[in-house]
């Protein structure tokens, strides 16, 4: 008898590397976002999309905060256009960076989501900073 694990096989090697390496394509997570700011190699905007309260209450350094409903055109307007877009919230119990990704995409700029959000940050053992 087999289990509900294997009862559905897995995907061929080349399925599943094609499916990892696309998935790559449109999240990064806490640990490679910490390195980057940590290591001065922030070639990214970061993106705090969570509302007022939350992100005075604690924010990644080095942040931008920019609530997924002021994401527009204006609002971008100082940053260039390839400027890769890195958006975080405040995490998986929460979808307001898919309504940021969804919306920087719309305005044809490159954007990945920090999949973890700010409860990914903390269970990584990463500070806060706050206002």
């Amino acid at each position: 008898m087999s289990s509900a694990v294997s009862r559905i096989p897995a995907a061929q090697s080349q399925q599943a590397l094609a499916h990892f390496e696309r998935l790559l394509t449109f999240e990064t997570d806490c640990w490679d976002v910490h390195h980057a700011i940590s290591n001065q190699r922030m070639d990214f905007v970061l993106l705090d999309v969570r509302c007022e309260p939350q992100f005075q209450q604690g924010h990644i350094a080095g942040a931008i905060h920019l609530p997924y409903s002021r994401i527009n055109s204006d609002s971008l307007a100082e940053f260039s256009d390839d400027a890769l877009f890195v958006v975080y919230c405040a995490g998986p119990h929460c979808n307001a960076t898919e309504k940021a990704a969804i919306r920087l995409a719309q305005l044809g700029r490159p954007v990945k989501k920090m999949i973890g959000g700010i409860t990914g940050w903390l269970d990584e053992g990463f500070e806060l900073q706050s206002l």
